[in-house]
């Protein structure tokens, strides 16, 4: 599966930056976030790599949902941001990512995250967690397995570069957490993946998609995702009487275990 996630990844990645390099305009959907062009070429192409691959999987994506398209899940599906920071993309900055994520029974169980400005990658499944170093031809030029690390006793952060909060704050200050980056999509998950800092608590809100291929690789890397009541952080959720389909709690992920502390 993973093998068609890259290929699918690479691909949508190729794309997006050739439309990043000639440039275009943005639109606003119902929800008021941006969209392109280049989200919308980027889904096309990974969509018809899972639906080739994987034809009776169904398959939620971030555009197709805005368009009305919401196929039935049952235990098992996809879950796809084409391109995740779309306010960097416009903002031209490079912290835009490719996302696909395989979810079974509620949890993701596989996913590779893409930041072609960047030409890395990152992918998880099971227990294993990699960086992937992308050459010029759109080829993984070589591969490295990632861990979180140990947590030490003076965390680092990470927060949202466009979309942080007063609550984010006063967690930091609460837990006595000094250095805080911020960095956009879902570069974060990754970052805390391959032990580059400790925690990322997120407090405003985000959709499964947003957060699906980057939290499983950090699964796959030895890190956690929970909501605020210390239980993982779920996908698939329909239905919810309080907010849309499909829509993320308040969560706090952790390189390791997460630890008892104020403020979550």
């Amino acid at each position: 599966m993973l093998q068609t996630f890259e290929r699918a990844a690479l691909e949508a990645g190729q794309a997006i930056l050739e439309i990043y390099a000639r440039g275009c305009a943005s639109a606003k959907k119902a929800d008021d976030s941006p969209v392109t062009i280049a989200d919308e070429e980027a889904e096309r192409i990974i969509l018809r790599h899972l639906h080739e691959d994987f034809p009776d999987i169904p398959v939620i994506a971030e555009e197709s949902v805005a368009a009305g398209i919401v196929p039935a899940i049952g235990h098992a599906f996809f879950l796809v941001d084409p391109l995740d920071g779309t306010r960097e993309f416009i903002d031209r900055r490079g912290e835009f990512t490719v996302n696909i994520a395989y979810i079974v029974d509620g949890a993701p169980v596989a996913g590779i995250v893409y930041a072609p400005a960047l030409s890395l990658a990152f992918s998880g499944e099971g227990n294993r967690a990699e960086k992937m170093f992308i050459d010029a031809s759109f080829r993984v030029e070589r591969r490295a397995f990632i861990n979180v690390r140990t947590q030490p006793s003076d965390r680092s952060a990470l927060a949202s570069r466009s979309h942080n909060s007063p609550q984010t704050e006063r967690f930091l200050a609460e837990n006595a957490i000094s250095r805080c980056t911020n960095i956009g999509s879902s570069l974060k998950f990754c970052l805390l993946a391959e032990g580059g800092a400790d925690v990322y608590p997120r407090f405003t809100r985000t959709m499964e998609w947003d957060t699906a291929a980057g939290d499983a690789v950090l699964r796959a890397a030895g890190g956690t995702t929970v909501t605020l009541d210390g239980a993982p952080l779920t996908y698939g959720k329909v239905g919810q009487t309080e907010d849309s389909d499909f829509a993320n709690p308040n969560f706090i992920s952790w390189g390791g275990r997460p630890p008892v502390l104020s403020g979550a």
